[in-house]
């Protein structure tokens, strides 16, 4: 009975979800020989402090657990099939609705006075933030990029870490449902 709960809650859940996902990949690649990944190393030295050092944290556990559930194990850069990494942007979005309101009835006397003839125009803008992340597997051997995934949603303030966590791992989840590809049956 707990597990259906569990279900029940998880599928509400996945349902009012916002999150857009994609994915893209070459064909040419057999992805049921890949069986060990390692995370790209950085190319910088800058050991300056990061602000994002938390949610770097959070991303990489997400993507280390759904690939773990995949059967791909982590493992050193030397010995993996497929090097992984991720990224974020943000971009500014405006959205711009326009709504007739009091259109019928005009309880004016005067010119005019009948039904209809009385539309009001209004118009809202409100600006606001989408966040994308995008994870990339790339070939060890050749260095090429093979599997790209990225999950966009428009972004909220969470005020709790475990809130932050909990939208990392729904992020990438949805991210993951990519993976490996399917090939499309036409």
């Amino acid at each position: 009975m707990k597990n259906i709960i569990v279900l029940a809650v998880a599928l509400a859940l996945s349902a009012c979800s916002t999150m857009k996902s994609s994915s893209d990949y070459d064909p040419k690649v057999n992805f049921n020989q890949i069986k060990s990944y390692a995370w790209i190393d950085k190319k910088s030295d800058d050991t300056t402090y990061h602000l994002d050092g938390l949610m770097d944290q959070r991303v990489r556990n997400a993507v280390d657990s759904q690939l773990q559930l995949k059967g791909i194990t982590k493992t050193s850069a030397e010995q993996a099939d497929v090097l992984v990494n991720y990224f974020t942007k943000v971009d500014k979005k405006i959205d711009v609705d326009t709504f007739n309101t009091n259109f019928g009835y005009n309880p004016y006397y005067g010119p005019g006075w009948a039904w209809g003839g009385n539309m009001h125009t209004q118009t809202t803008v409100r600006e606001y933030e989408v966040g994308t992340l995008v994870v990339d597997l790339v070939d060890r051997a050749s260095g090429q990029l093979i599997w790209r995934g990225s999950v966009a949603d428009t972004v909220r303030d969470k005020s709790t870490p475990e809130e932050r966590i909990e939208v990392v791992n729904q992020a990438i989840a949805e991210v993951m449902t990519h993976y490996p590809p399917q090939a499309e049956i036409k």
